[in-house]
């Protein structure tokens, strides 16, 4: 069985990644600034590790077979594009460093595409108090389409991600946004985490993007 990485381990999707890859017997080791907030499960190990500090990352992921990414520096902080980008680069270096090729990048919605080609992060609706963290992701996004050194995937999570039940049931998309027979674009945290698990399982989208909803 394979060994997961997962930086962000109990952000609002990372605690449900680490649910869905223990529930399927993955050993995980927690990479997180808070060791105590890490839900105690089977198999998994907290570490408290500083995303920014590369070496110390790459000490970390070493001995890991993939690494899960749900770094968020947090949408309140201020600095969250500046520091979501640092962050980000600093995650493959590591990865790099470590020896660990598959990277899975949880990133934002912002940088999915309208019907037009238009990238929704770019558009006068897109809200305000959101725009500097998907700025961020998408720049993470574009780092990565020309990174040749990591099997890497990035997900965006639909519109309306919220907390809900576990169905096991969504439908991919890849660069708009995949939307229900009501027009809307939404998943639970739960359903986008056995995504972001199978997609580890099943490699589909190396070096793509990828999003999935309802």
């Amino acid at each position: 069985m394979a060994k997961i990485a997962l930086i962000g381990a109990t952000g609002f999707v990372g605690s449900q990644i680490l649910k869905e890859a223990a529930s399927r017997g993955y050993s995980v080791t927690a990479i997180v600034r808070h060791p105590e907030k890490v839900e105690k499960l089977d198999n998994v190990t907290a570490l408290k590790t500083d995303i920014l500090d590369t070496g110390a990352l790459a000490d970390a992921l070493a001995g890991h077979d993939i690494v899960i990414s749900a770094y968020n520096p947090g949408w309140g902080n201020p600095e969250i594009r500046a520091i979501h980008i640092k962050g980000s680069q600093s995650i493959n270096e590591a990865a790099k460093k470590a020896g660990v090729k598959r990277l899975i990048v949880i990133g934002g919605a912002g940088s999915l595409e309208s019907a037009s080609g238009v990238q929704f992060v770019d558009t006068p609706e897109f809200p305000a108090e959101w725009k500097e963290g998907a700025l961020g992701a998408r720049q993470a996004l574009n780092e990565l389409r020309t990174e040749n050194g990591l099997d890497w995937t990035f997900v965006s999570p639909p519109f309306h991600l919220e907390p809900g039940k576990r169905t096991g049931k969504y439908r991919l998309g890849a660069d708009q946004p995949v939307f229900d027979g009501e027009g809307d674009s939404r998943i639970s945290t739960a359903d986008l985490a056995v995504a972001i698990l199978d997609e580890a399982e099943q490699g589909k989208h190396i070096r793509k993007r990828f999003t999935a909803a309802y």
